[in-house]
């Protein structure tokens, strides 16, 4: 990885939200087959967005009275991010950052220092295992699986593997607000489950203006909110998770470019910085983290 680039002026984007996204079920890529081989562009992971590096459309919202503030993101400065690295769940704790990564055969769980050279540690996945969301609790790290069902509690410093636990449907995005987990599926439902046993606890629907948000994906939870962002657009959503209303819309849509030709290389990536209102934002196989203020 390089070396930290230095802070910036502030620059603010404002690029406007787009339109709804189209269907992509032309795609032919939303019936994933029974083969680790042939999943290996599908899920929260990727598919055919509809334009070669951009995420698609925005979030729709609805118009009831519960309307979400429309925002922008503001970037205070830069870091360097691996471009190899397929992001599905990233946190930081203390000067430290976790991540974990995606695609079966590559995916994986890394710790790094968060201005520092590269992984200290870094743990492959089984190669049966597409990895998603993560989640840094009191004495764990939590990692999902896209269609195994499996989240692996791990210890926070070597990431090996101390036990499994069971879900249904398919893992997501997953954050720890400090009591409990909240876990992601693609739906437009958020699940709480309990950080040590990761049993069910409860679920809310996710709302934008009376209309339901799906496709949420990488959440973190950030001051009693929830931020996820939303597969296959670049806005990141602000959730109040006892009502599930989404409070705040933000785009995202001009940071990481110009974005490569991968269509898979779209935003996906949140962690809230400790003793900060900032955020970061990256995205799948993106050379930069973005540390911005998200402005209502």
């Amino acid at each position: 990885m390089r070396s930290l680039v230095g802070p910036l002026a502030p620059l603010v984007l404002t690029v406007g939200l787009a339109g709804a996204l189209s269907a992509c079920a032309d795609s032919g890529e939303d019936a994933p087959s029974a083969s680790p081989a042939a999943d290996t562009t599908l899920a929260s992971s990727s598919v055919d967005t509809g334009s070669a590096g951009s995420a698609g459309g925005g979030v729709a919202v609805g118009d009831g009275p519960e309307q979400p503030a429309r925002g922008t993101v503001e970037v205070v400065r830069t870091l360097p991010h691996d471009s190899r690295l397929f992001t599905q769940g990233l946190q930081v704790v203390g000067d430290r950052i976790y991540e974990s990564t995606g695609h079966f055969g590559r995916s994986e769980v890394q710790h790094r220092p968060l201005e520092g050279e590269g992984p200290v540690v870094s743990v492959p996945m089984a190669p049966d295992e597409f990895g998603e969301g993560l989640a840094v609790t009191d004495d764990t790290v939590w990692t999902l699986t896209w269609k195994n069902g499996v989240a692996h509690n791990r210890d926070p410093e070597t990431l090996e593997v101390r036990s499994e636990a069971r879900y249904p449907g398919e893992g997501w995005g997953l954050c720890y607000d400090g009591e409990r987990l909240v876990m992601s599926d693609g739906s437009d439902r958020l699940t709480f489950r309990d950080p040590v046993t990761f049993e069910e606890t409860g679920t809310v629907p996710v709302t934008a203006g009376g209309a339901p948000v799906p496709r949420l994906n990488e959440l973190e939870c950030a001051d009693g909110t929830v931020l996820a962002n939303v597969w296959m657009t670049d806005d990141v959503v602000r959730i109040d998770p006892a009502s599930g209303h989404v409070t705040a819309v933000y785009d995202a849509s001009a940071l990481g470019q110009p974005r490569t030709s991968d269509q898979d290389a779209v935003l996906n990536g949140i962690a809230a910085l400790p003793d900060s209102e900032n955020v970061l934002l990256t995205g799948k196989l993106w050379d930069t983290v973005y540390e911005v203020r998200l402005v209502d």
